[in-house]
């Protein structure tokens, strides 16, 4: 959550002038002056919009609160498929969903706003659990269209796996789960995926039909990934893998921005933010931890991503999961989620060929060769031929994390007295 009078971009568009807003998922703002800093607020969560939501303030909905309850109701309780997940599939009207529901209320946004500078936040909450999705889409991945990843046996058996990942797979990991199941959550993700890929489009095509296509910017992206089937698990968890940290960014502004190009180097989500304002033309804040990305602006492609995570709480192992009742599943994982979201400070770098994850309390480290193995299937943090490589990802993450510290305890001289 944002602290209280964090510096932070609504704040400065605020002030600059833009019409604000937030439609979807708020798991950011809870200050009352935070609030204050948005023109608009339509707030929906996974399971319909929070009886202790704020708002709606600006707009208000443009479907009725009583369907957009019902189409939210299987989520309410989803059935149970097997103790590691569940997934359904539905058919109300597609508008009352929450990517439906977000996509139409931003379309009324540009329709009634569009004319001003606004700064508006679009915060769709799926694909995420519960595992739920309209019948229209669930019917293009049927088990002969879902390709399930590979999964090596042993994985997390055989002494290579750290035990922060070994009490993962004990609470989602899919070993007795029906072949069909499987493949049917993960369908269901995709989906999902669908969805919001048609929603996007919608918000797209409410741009170009309003001519302010060629004056928008727009980002997308996501928080995070999902299992999906990788490592035999499902929905995420404190770990590091690419399904879960490398996710979608798509910066597009034509005319401005190149158009049609990918760019392979490495960025950090925190880079957004510095991006925007480098495009935007306004001034950079020291605060800010990130750095405007390449090919959009003039910045150098970076050599390697970071992500960390943890709050510096104890450890949650393997004998404090057995303190649980089991068998470990679901409810496990929502019964240790606050202590597993606390605990530890790990890090991780992630080059092209190489991604290094150092655990202070844990029992091993993590290096995996991405080239050899690109579905991070073997832990190979303790084979002798990788000692040169692991040195050098030790001392890029440390220079990293001491670049990121919080701010200075002394504070520094004025620069006029340097020399």
């Amino acid at each position: 959550m944002m602290p209280a009078g964090a510096d932070h971009a609504f704040r400065h568009w605020k002030q600059e002038g833009y019409r604000t807003g937030l439609i979807g998922k708020n798991h950011c703002f809870v200050d009352p002056a935070d609030h204050d800093l948005f023109d608009v607020w339509c707030e929906i969560s996974h399971n319909g919009i929070p009886k202790d939501a704020f708002g709606p303030k600006g707009m208000d909905w443009f479907r009725p609160a009583d369907a957009i309850h019902a189409a939210h109701s299987v989520r309410r309780q989803m059935p149970t498929v097997s103790r590691h997940f569940s997934y359904a599939v539905s058919d109300y009207p597609l508008e009352d969903y929450s990517t439906g529901l977000v996509s139409g209320q931003t379309v009324r946004f540009l329709e009634e706003h569009g004319e001003d500078p606004f700064a508006l936040w679009v915060s769709i909450p799926d694909p995420h659990t519960p595992f739920e999705a309209p019948k229209q889409y669930t019917d293009m991945y049927g088990e002969d269209v879902v390709e399930m990843p590979p999964f090596r046996q042993g994985e997390f058996t055989d002494g290579t796996a750290p035990e922060r990942n070994r009490v993962l797979y004990e609470m989602i990991g899919m070993t007795d789960d029906d072949e069909k199941d499987k493949s049917g959550v993960v369908g269901v993700y995709h989906a999902m995926v669908r969805f919001i890929d048609d929603g996007v489009g919608q918000i797209l095509d409410a741009l170009d039909r309003l001519n302010l296509r060629e004056n928008t910017i727009v980002v997308f992206c996501a928080d995070h990934g999902d299992f999906s089937g990788e490592h035999n698990m499902i929905a995420k968890g404190g770990a590091f893998y690419d399904c879960l940290t490398r996710v979608p960014l798509i910066v597009s502004w034509p005319g401005h921005a190149p158009e049609g190009v990918t760019d392979e180097s490495l960025a950090n989500l925190i880079d957004i933010v510095p991006t925007l304002f480098e495009l935007q033309g306004l001034d950079q804040e020291k605060s800010f931890e990130g750095a405007p990305l390449p090919t959009v602006t003039d910045a150098r492609p970076r050599e390697a991503a970071f992500s960390e995570y943890g709050a510096g709480g104890p450890a949650f192992g393997l004998n404090e999961l057995y303190q649980l009742p089991g068998p470990y599943g679901r409810p496990a994982m929502g019964k240790s989620l606050q202590w597993r979201e606390a605990e530890g400070r790990r890090k991780m770098v992630r080059t092209p060929e190489w991604k290094y994850v150092h655990d202070p309390m844990g029992d091993l480290d993590e290096l995996y060769d991405l080239v050899n193995d690109p579905w991070e299937l073997t832990n190979v943090v303790a084979e002798e031929p990788h000692a040169g490589v692991l040195a050098a990802l030790k001392v890029r993450l440390a220079d990293w994390s001491i670049g990121t510290e919080d701010g200075k305890v002394v504070p520094l001289p004025d620069e006029k007295h340097y020399w």
